[in-house]
């Protein structure tokens, strides 16, 4: 099983296109995710991937006041995403406080969606949304075979308040389910630790890594030979900043770096 490294560009946004993707493609990434340029930049964007050989990963999402506002915005925003050849899509997709009965409706949705562009989605694992919970998420994968999802576990701990425990049974069907990985590390009080490397957070990178292992080991079983993983750290508001200067406790490329190369090396 081979890892294939791509490097969003949340928190790169003070750099232009091509300072970011030429920065990118020198770390040795083997591509970018990010949210789909706007129409003017559109060019520039496609020609700079081209000219460093970097894939692509789209980042898309629903939004609205109804459910139906909801599918038909993940519906233009597949179809826009189809035009840019991506390796697959992300999305951020209904909404938490919905009952189960319109979270199952949007993704029925979705997926039919999906089939008519031609790209494949996971719906990521995210605070705010459908699948905010383990068990949620379980619940929506078992009514839908065909649902694949963004595995984000660190938004789980910080929701579910511990490592996830108890939550075997969920987390089994989620390894299942998953395409693609974004390799940060939560806690049980918050998404993101301030470094993976630290020894004090020692207990929570094992853990996260077990659960990385398992998606691996399921994607291996399915057939496939690669997975993309997007170690997908986030900048001040994510991170940790020191009280009354707002810097932040640590550098969000470095960091970054430091876990995409850690993924490489272990899971070679």
């Amino acid at each position: 099983m081979s890892i294939q490294l791509f490097k969003s560009l949340w928190g790169m946004e003070h750099l232009s296109y091509r300072e970011s993707i030429e920065q990118i493609a020198a770390a040795g990434y083997d591509g970018v995710e990010s949210t789909l340029p706007a129409p003017e930049h559109t060019n520039e964007f496609m020609e700079l991937l081209q000219e460093h050989q970097l894939g692509f990963i789209a980042l898309i999402g629903s939004s609205g006041a109804t459910v139906s506002a909801h599918e038909e915005v993940f519906a233009a925003g597949i179809e826009r995403a189809a035009a840019f050849r991506p390796l697959l899509a992300i999305s951020h997709s209904a909404r938490d406080c919905w009952s189960f009965e319109d979270q199952f409706s949007f993704f029925r949705s979705a997926l039919r969606a999906e089939q008519a562009a031609g790209v494949r989605v996971g719906h990521e694992t995210h605070r705010h949304r459908a699948m905010y919970t383990p068990w949620n998420t379980a619940k929506l994968l078992q009514e839908l075979p065909d649902l694949r999802i963004t595995a984000d576990f660190s938004h789980w701990c910080c929701v579910c308040e511990t490592l996830l425990e108890d939550q075997g049974d969920a987390l089994r069907i989620a390894f299942e389910r998953t395409i693609h990985i974004h390799a940060r590390v939560g806690y049980a009080q918050g998404p993101q630790v301030p470094h993976p490397a630290a020894p004090e957070y020692a207990p929570e990178l094992q853990r996260h890594e077990l659960w990385w292992s398992s998606i691996l080991a399921q994607r291996e079983k399915q057939g496939f030979t690669s997975t993309t993983v997007t170690p997908e750290f986030g900048p001040p508001g994510y991170m940790h900043t020191l009280p009354f200067t707002r810097q932040p406790v640590s550098d969000l490329w470095d960091t970054c770096l430091w876990m995409g190369e850690r993924m490489r090396a272990k899971f070679k």
